[in-house]
């Protein structure tokens, strides 16, 4: 069954479901900068929209346009720019 979860003051909405084989979750950010933690490995892909992320253990901050994908480990801490609404998908684990 689908859970709907919202953060950072309702700019950040995500549903999360079970694909065939992870976790996951589908979801909207609103134009804003957000910080993100992981407790396990992440696969994010943009859906439409863009993603500027500043990986762990990186000084530069890089874009993720539609159809672009972007990893991080468990347990770090991500910092992501939104300049338009961005939807994506993010799957939990590894296969």
């Amino acid at each position: 069954m689908p859970s709907v979860n919202q953060y950072f003051d309702n700019k950040v909405t995500s549903i999360a479901f079970q694909t065939k084989t992870l976790p996951a979750t589908v979801g909207v950010m609103e134009v804003g900068e957000y910080e993100f933690g992981t407790s396990e490995f992440e696969t994010m892909t943009v859906v439409s929209g863009a993603l500027t992320v500043k990986l762990p253990n990186s000084s530069d901050w890089q874009t993720f346009e539609a159809g672009q994908t972007f990893t991080v480990d468990a347990n770090q801490r991500f910092g992501v720019k939104v300049e338009v609404e961005t939807a994506y998908l993010c799957t939990y684990g590894k296969e």
